[in-house]
């Protein structure tokens, strides 16, 4: 049995354990809003709790921007949903059936961009589809000229998202284009920020939920279709365990919140440094 380094150990692994050994037959026994929501509580070790009536608020954002964007997913699947909103900085996992309401899973906090330097853009609204066309890649773990890893640890899953128009957070401002990802961060510096934006853009998430988006292949609709026809496509974990519903859509909202909500509350960071963010 596969254990992520860093999670919660001792009682904690039994639990997960145990949990997996019920859901292995994903396809019969996989519960996918109740087995997710374990597995999500036990194996990302930075959540949200987000009540009832947010829950139901973030879930009609999320499908106001499908109806915009003219999407209307045909199968059950997972969305990743980002409040770009500074007070909230948040990421939701929701599970889509194709009958019924949207169910909030888990939610973490994550960073994402922050205006005022250059090359510095707001994170853009919409629904960002996850597909080959822009291929992921993984974190090589290497340190850039401030000591930062931009990507994380060694092996981080990087998703690629493509060339996105955004505003501009420099200068007379505008619309350019920028490279959109969501991927971990520095784990020693830059991980206990998040909960405030900090990037250039992109969107930066706990290194434990970026594994269990990647073991789960939550976001990997059009990977696991292209191994099925038997294509090799290396960056995915040959000891993955994928769920049946797998998604496709990154939704970016902006909620609007004047102040901070009680379940997202700003990170607490000792001896604060001034470092620029890499990416």
């Amino acid at each position: 049995m596969l254990f992520f380094p860093g999670s919660r150990a001792g009682a904690r692994s039994c639990v997960v354990a145990a949990l997996l050994t019920a859901c292995c037959a994903w396809a019969d026994a996989f519960d996918p809003v109740r087995d997710m929501t374990a597995l999500y509580s036990t194996r990302v070790d930075r959540t949200l709790a987000v009540g009832p009536a947010d829950a139901r608020f973030y879930a009609w954002l999320a499908e106001g921007a499908l109806v915009r964007a003219g999407i209307d997913p045909v199968a059950a699947q997972y969305l990743v949903v980002v409040d770009r909103n500074p007070h909230v900085q948040a990421l939701f996992l929701f599970f889509r059936p194709l009958e019924g309401a949207m169910q909030l899973v888990g939610a973490s906090p994550v960073s994402t961009g922050k205006p005022g330097k250059f090359d510095h853009f707001e994170t853009p609204v919409g629904v960002f589809e996850h597909t080959l066309l822009n291929p992921d890649f993984r974190a090589e773990g290497t340190l850039n000229s401030q000591g930062i890893r931009g990507y994380g640890a060694r092996g981080m899953r990087v998703y690629d998202f493509g060339w996105q128009a955004a505003a501009r957070g420099w200068g007379k401002g505008g619309v350019s284009i920028m490279r959109l990802q969501m991927h971990a961060t520095d784990p020693d510096i830059l991980e206990r920020r998040l909960g405030t934006a900090q990037s250039k853009g992109c969107i930066r998430i706990p290194a434990s939920l970026n594994r269990v988006i990647d073991h789960y292949g939550l976001l990997d609709a059009d990977y696991e279709q292209a191994v099925r026809s038997g294509r090799a496509i290396w960056v995915l974990d040959p000891r993955r365990e994928p769920v049946p519903f797998p998604g496709r859509y990154l939704i970016v909202v902006e909620s609007g919140r004047q102040d901070r909500p009680d379940w997202s509350p700003a990170p607490f960071v000792a001896g604060r440094q001034r470092v620029s963010p890499s990416r």
